[in-house]
């Protein structure tokens, strides 16, 4: 690349100073929504938002949503969203966190709405459209530029094609953060009063069962972009975490990843198996039926492949040909490429079924309850000067694309008043840190540019994706995990961590690709040492313990984290459950 051609050491690289009072990391939807509150409540501030691709298609929303998940519909009350959400979690939930996004849930989808986003309405009620008990319909294929356009209206700074690092951490508290251009090849280093943490969750730590070669790279179910990478920096700054163990494990349509919601909600499609049996509904009726929790669906298709009865399928063959053509442009608005999936098979979906199987596991906390361990004054960290909302923010499953707008309000009105008692006298980013978080930024570049030797990326990702999938609950393995498989995983990843120093990167794309595999590594000994720390299997088909395969009271809490700065270990421990809301946690009613 042209800006590399100068390159010969670190002190060809420049290295650009900004300053801001109130820095959001990641514009996608929460970090959108937390821009255009904290304007605002604070038109006076200066917000930067510091994001690795560009704002108008960035993040889970990019190609759009035929569904948002999470509203408390005309008749449904605050409450029941709460039983609901701890139902569907195994009962672990932050009710104080959660009542405070369902008091926050129905805004930002009402003002989407009123920015342009068009949402399907009932012809008689001119109510919004529903699909099931919290979804509404929407046609989101212009979600995202949506936002985007109003971050920018409000007078919001961009820096699009920024990687963010490493946080500023001095005085024990985040002043910013620190990372590299991916056209310019500067490092950049943002001074702020505020900082917001909002890079989504983890893709990309286990092993896809389409990976059969660099054509299903990325054929994954969540944004390949998202690697982690906010979580790995509050990691190793010494952040609580919580929750890992809680992973998400989708069911999704074989060979693309598809999303099944659309079709088994949108249009009442049961489940089946290889016998044309009604799974949910007969055979694990028990556990719920169409009511089951969200991991018992996942795990079903998987236990019926084990159990001699697969493969499974959504039963389509009961659909009229206007059902069908309404949910191939239901998929337009989500998944566009999965209509010419389905075109390229010729596959007549009255007469085949279309078949499911799981994806491999992601740690996301929109959708469970991994993520950064917050304080519900504020939605700030633990670390002083850090918030987080969205899918990087801990405490509160099943928010989706609602529940993670409505956090980036939460968490920016916590950093308004953060700034506004702002007391920390001024002072000059440690030329120290810069130095070595600059040295650290660059050096698979510079290894590359001297040796032109050494692991690439794609190599270390796709060592640690395997690692992770035979060992650690993978897809492969139907998510089955034991204690002598978890150890094996975790002294292996650690092994990789130590070989991070002969990752090299031959342009600055690779080079956010090294750094984005050295994040997941982060990210995948955290979530080991909660693995293997919960003994029980609380979400069948999310965690799987062979090895202790019932619910154990004892851990009815809170599995957390915090990597020890002097050491360098992660330490584990819980906190204690507090509910709020009362009624049987594993009951919806």
């Amino acid at each position: 690349m042209e800006q590399l051609k100068e390159i010969q050491g670190l002190e060809d690289i420049q290295v650009e100073y900004l300053e801001t009072d109130f820095l959001i990391i990641g514009a996608g939807n929460a970090g959108c929504f937390a821009a255009i509150e904290a304007k605002r409540k604070a038109p006076e501030l200066n917000v930067m938002l510091m994001e690795k691709a560009y704002i108008d298609r960035s993040g889970c929303l990019a190609g759009g949503m035929d569904a948002i998940n999470t509203y408390i519909k005309k008749g449904r009350t605050l409450e029941e969203f709460i039983k609901w959400s701890r139902s569907q979690a195994g009962g672990i939930i932050r009710e104080d966190l959660a009542i405070k996004v369902a008091e926050n849930l129905n805004k930002p989808v009402e003002e989407w709405e009123e920015w342009g986003l068009p949402i399907k309405k009932d012809e008689d009620t001119e109510e919004y459209k529903t699909r099931g008990k919290w979804d509404i319909t929407i046609q989101g294929e212009s979600m995202k530029p949506i936002i985007a356009e109003k971050v920018r209206e409000l007078g919001c700074k961009v820096l699009n094609r920024v990687v963010a690092t490493n946080y500023i951490l001095q005085d024990g508290m985040v002043k910013g953060a620190m990372g590299f251009g991916l056209r310019d090849g500067k490092m950049y280093v943002v001074k702020a009063k505020a900082t917001c943490v909002a890079t989504g969750g983890a893709a990309g730590l286990y092993k896809p069962y389409q990976a059969d070669g660099i054509d299903s790279h990325h054929q994954l179910w969540y944004c390949p972009f998202n690697t982690g990478s906010g979580y790995a920096m509050g990691i190793r700054a010494g952040a609580e975490m919580t929750t890992f163990e809680m992973r998400w494990c989708a069911t999704r349509t074989k060979d693309f990843n598809g999303p099944i919601d659309t079709i088994s909600v949108g249009y009442g499609t049961p489940i089946i198996n290889a016998l044309g049996e009604k799974v949910l509904q007969e055979r694990y009726a028990h556990l719920g039926g169409d009511s089951a929790p969200r991991y018992i669906r996942a795990n079903v298709p998987m236990m019926e492949w084990l159990e001699g009865r697969g493969p499974c399928f959504v039963d389509t063959t009961k659909m009229s040909d206007e059902d069908i053509k309404q949910m191939k442009t239901d998929y337009l608005n989500e998944r566009p490429t999965y209509v010419l999936f389905l075109a390229s098979r010729a596959q007549d979906l009255r007469t085949e079924p279309i078949e499911i199987y799981g994806s491999d596991p992601y740690v996301v906390g929109g959708h469970t309850a991994s993520g950064y361990w917050l304080d519900s004054n504020n939605w700030s960290t633990t670390l002083p000067g850090l918030f987080a909302c969205g899918d990087v923010a801990g405490g509160v499953p099943n928010k989706f694309v609602g529940g993670c707008a409505a956090e980036g309000l939460l968490a920016a009105r916590g950093a308004v008043e953060y700034i506004k008692n702002f007391q920390q006298a001024d002072g000059e980013v440690s030329h120290e840190l810069v130095s070595q978080e600059k040295d650290r930024i660059f050096a698979p570049l510079l290894r590359f540019l001297r040796k032109g030797d050494g692991v690439r990326p794609q190599e270390m990702e796709e060592r640690l994706q395997r690692l992770m999938d035979e060992y650690a609950g993978g897809v492969h393995q139907f998510y089955r995990m034991n204690e002598q498989q978890l150890n094996y995983a975790l002294k292996n990843v650690k092994m990789l961590q130590e070989q991070t120093k002969y990752l090299v990167a031959e342009d600055l794309h690779e080079l956010m690709k090294a750094h984005e595999v050295m994040d997941l590594l982060d990210v995948a000994e955290v979530l080991i040492h909660h693995l293997l720390f919960r003994k029980e299997t609380r979400w069948p088909g999310w965690q799987t313990r062979t090895d202790y395969p019932q619910v154990d009271e004892n851990l009815d809490c809170f599995v957390n984290s915090r990597r020890n700065k002097e050491t360098g270990e992660v330490e584990v421990f819980t906190r204690p459950y507090e509910q709020i809301v009362p009624g049987n946690r594993l009951s919806p009613n």
